[in-house]
């Protein structure tokens, strides 16, 4: 049904500015800087080893823009939804009724890389938020050639730049509630489940085309009741003591490169939440 998390779309509302941002933080030129007329909406597009980050704005006319407008009144920029990929659509949307969600039929959808005037094209389904706990999830079946997407080029050596996507982040109030959502319904692999009393949290870990999608959850006090929230992405990098360096000249705020909390992995944290979302770089030795 869903066999890859395809993309992670982070809403902004300048998106010149943070295309500059996203290229210091990732070490990776754009793919991609396209509009969506019928949409209302610009993006800018990296594509990595194993999905690609887009980085959406509201433009002219659509009522799909509108949305996304009020979205960023209300939170600010950050992480907006997750696409998973799909090579059926309609197929996934019927499987999706079945399992207790109401998705709609695919809908055709359409891009134009500014420069070159080449267009991709798409179809998605989107659930509705009142289902996925308030995140917008959606799955899409890509309908052009993969080619007419480049891999983001590296600014510097391919060591300090970001090769892929470790994981991404739900913060939730329900870890039972959303991890059935992704699990039985979405279908996607359950790889842990695990209480960790001394940071008071539960962390349940799906799998998706070699990515995780990490629900944490606090263990006491929270309004169960509460929407989930997108919160985070960990990036992957071949040698983090390098990636490190070129981010801090590029003038972000790192921490030192520590131990991760998996065995063999080390990781440093970059500050200030680059486009509102917290970030992790992570090299797995």
């Amino acid at each position: 049904m869903l066999v890859t998390l395809d993309h992670v779309v982070i809403a902004v509302r300048d998106l010149n500015a943070a295309t500059v941002v996203q290229t210091r933080l990732l070490g990776r030129r754009p793919s991609w800087r396209g509009v969506h007329p019928a949409y209302g909406t610009a993006n800018t597009l990296f594509r990595l080893e194993n999905l690609y980050v887009e980085l959406l704005a509201p433009h002219g006319s659509g009522s799909f823009g509108g949305l996304l407008a009020e979205w960023l009144e209300r939170q600010g920029a950050g992480l907006f939804a997750l696409a998973f990929g799909t090579p059926d659509a309609a197929a996934t949307a019927n499987e999706l009724r079945l399992r207790g969600l109401s998705a709609p039929e695919p809908a055709e959808g359409s891009g134009t890389e500014s420069t070159t005037g080449i267009e991709r094209r798409w179809r998605n389904v989107f659930l509705p938020q009142a289902e996925t706990r308030g995140v917008t999830l959606f799955a899409i079946e890509h309908r052009s050639a993969p080619d007419l997407l480049p891999h983001a080029a590296p600014v510097e050596e391919a060591a300090s730049a970001i090769s892929g996507c470790d994981h991404v982040v739900v913060r939730t109030s329900d870890a039972e509630r959303s991890a059935d959502l992704y699990g039985r319904q979405l279908g996607l692999r359950l790889a842990l489940d695990q209480s960790f009393p001394g940071w008071g949290m539960r962390l349940v870990f799906f799998r998706i085309g070699g990515v995780t999608v990490e629900l944490a959850a606090p263990l006491a006090g929270a309004d169960r009741e509460a929407a989930d929230r997108l919160w985070g992405i960990s990036y992957r990098t071949a040698d983090v003591e390098a990636a490190r360096r070129r981010i801090v000249r590029e003038g972000f705020d790192v921490s030192e490169v520590r131990s991760g909390r998996k065995p063999g992995t080390r990781v440093c944290t970059v500050g200030g939440e680059p486009s509102g979302v917290a970030t992790l770089l992570i090299t797995h030795d």
